[in-house]
């Protein structure tokens, strides 16, 4: 999956919080939100707001659906709330290889 493509899906399944995601649909959708958001740092703090706001529901998606391919449950995204360690466990999570063939939550995605 290349980086548009993955921006595509994220945003057509911007409020799907089941099934998989793959590890290039994430980062690839993480890097498009740093990228605009750093171009957007520089033009307008109000479009940075606005981009921020616009992708929030989208981000958590991906990052639940992130989740579910390593088979844990979404609601581990809770870990954000725990200062420094929430964080990098969840970074570990999210660069981690997805499980092969199908898990509790559906078969694999598409890379």
């Amino acid at each position: 999956m290349d980086i548009l493509e993955a921006v595509k899906t994220c945003f057509k399944k911007f409020a799907t919080f089941d099934g998989r995601a793959s590890r290039s649909e994430f980062w690839y959708f993480f890097l498009a939100f740093w990228i605009v958001a750093i171009v957007l740092a520089f033009v307008s703090w109000t479009l940075l707001s606005i981009w921020s706001l616009v992708t929030t529901i989208p981000y958590y998606a991906v990052s639940s659906r992130r989740l579910h391919d390593i088979n844990k449950s979404g609601w581990f995204q809770l870990f954000y709330l725990i200062p420094f360690i929430g964080v990098i466990v969840l970074i570990i999570w999210f660069a981690k290889q997805g499980d092969p063939g199908k898990n509790q939550f559906g078969p694999k995605p598409a890379k």
